[in-house]
């Protein structure tokens, strides 16, 4: 009987193995609170420059360019709501990528697989002390950007959260397969940076995808996540949608449907494909 509870645990047990894991990354982040304070700050000195271009480039009317884009004026909550999607991008990222990183180099990878939980939930609560951190920092940087900034939003907070739920279930998806890729090449910083550099950047976090070039429009409109952006940015600030708002949401529920169960698929199959190859301990 006991080595069928330790096959096969149940659900309170991995529940508790997940949150464990969130709260020992917690305990760690905190550990170093100038650091922590600095991922609040650290996002407004980048975007304090964008914000004196933008004036410098406004007109008695306003910013009237970037509003034919987006059909308001309000530049910098546009950017500063991009960053704060981007930012969860980069958790998920980060929490699986480097995270499993860490593990390898730290030679105890094996050890810690071999605890009788899942591997995915080993990864997904990695990502949920990330995920809690991202959601505190966004906050303290929201609040630092209307205090310097002006920034405001109009529209349905709750809503806007629903809408971003799915967003955040399929970008595990894109974790588990980024997982997988680390298992391959042992790599993690590169394939993080980069990554999370160019989603983030074409999904349009800093600027309306409609301003990229006509050749990099396309690959920006066939990525999911671009319309996550554009659907928060809409239901918040009242922008000019890409599509009609059930269009935006009905196909970020698709990605999620279709882009978890095949990044899952794809990290298990590499999974077994290193077991077999004894490469898990490799780094």
């Amino acid at each position: 009987m006991a080595l069928t509870s330790l096959a096969q645990p149940s659900w309170r047990s991995t529940v508790r193995a997940a949150l464990a894991i969130a709260r020992k990354d917690i305990t760690v982040f905190f550990r170093y609170p100038a650091n922590a304070l600095f991922r609040v700050i650290e996002p407004i000195a980048w975007l304090t420059p964008v914000y004196f271009l933008g004036k410098s480039f406004a007109g008695p009317a306003g910013n009237s360019g970037f509003a034919a884009y987006t059909g308001t004026n309000d530049y910098m909550s546009f950017i500063l709501l991009g960053a704060v999607l981007a930012n969860y991008i980069a958790a998920v990222f980060w929490g699986m990528g480097y995270a499993l990183k860490s593990e390898m180099d730290s030679g105890v990878l094996e050890s810690n697989w071999m605890t009788p939980i899942p591997r995915a939930l080993l990864l997904v609560g990695q990502t949920l002390a990330s995920l809690a951190i991202t959601t505190f920092n966004s906050a303290g940087m929201l609040f630092l950007g209307w205090l310097a900034f002006g920034f405001q939003i109009s529209g349905n907070v709750f809503l806007a959260a629903l809408t971003l739920v799915p967003m955040l279930v399929a970008l595990y998806g894109f974790g588990f397969a980024f997982a997988a890729a680390v298992l391959l090449l042992r790599d993690s910083n590169t394939l993080v940076d980069v990554s999370n550099y160019v989603v983030s950047i074409l999904s349009g976090s800093q600027f309306p995808v409609q301003a990229l070039p006509r050749l990099l429009l396309p690959l920006s409109l066939a990525i999911p996540l671009t319309y996550g952006f554009d659907a928060v940015r809409a239901i918040l600030l009242g922008v000019t949608p890409l599509l009609a708002l059930p269009y935006e949401i009905g196909i970020l529920l698709a990605f999620m449907a279709v882009m978890t169960p095949l990044g899952y698929f794809v990290f298990k199959r590499v999974e077994r494909y290193c077991q077999t190859r004894g490469t898990l301990s490799m780094h």
